[in-house]
């Protein structure tokens, strides 16, 4: 999505370019792109030229709302419901400010930063 974001406004990008930019699977790409089609975020367009583009301006679109597609509703653990109540209230605060960490950063945001920076380059968990 972040590469999505850094080329909004270029055309479709194929998830090959992608991959190959990011040394990432294709394979693991086409999984992800299912689901943010389906949520509506991304939208695929055919052809030689085609490829994957965002639906909305990169500072439309959280990175939360990119979390909740691939990864569901946003809880630091299961079974919250269930700790004792000085527990409880400690884990609601953790999901309360990853919550609002996350709707707050847009993908533009995430655009900005600089590869070429000192600073350690996004990390791709499976």
């Amino acid at each position: 999505m972040i590469a999505l974001a850094k080329k909004y406004g270029d055309g479709p990008i194929s998830l090959k370019s992608i991959a190959r930019e990011n040394n990432l699977s294709e394979h693991y790409l086409e999984q992800l792109i299912a689901p943010l089609r389906n949520a509506g975020l991304v939208r695929s367009v055919r052809g030689a030229y085609g490829g994957y583009m965002l639906t909305r301006n990169p500072d439309q679109i959280t990175s939360g709302d990119v979390i909740r597609v691939l990864e569901g509703p946003i809880s630091p653990v299961e079974g919250i419901e269930d700790e004792e109540p000085a527990k409880q209230a400690l884990w609601l605060r953790i999901r309360d400010a990853v919550k609002d960490v996350l709707d707050t950063t847009t993908l533009h945001d995430l655009a900005q930063h600089d590869d070429s920076d000192e600073q350690e380059a996004y990390m791709f968990y499976i």
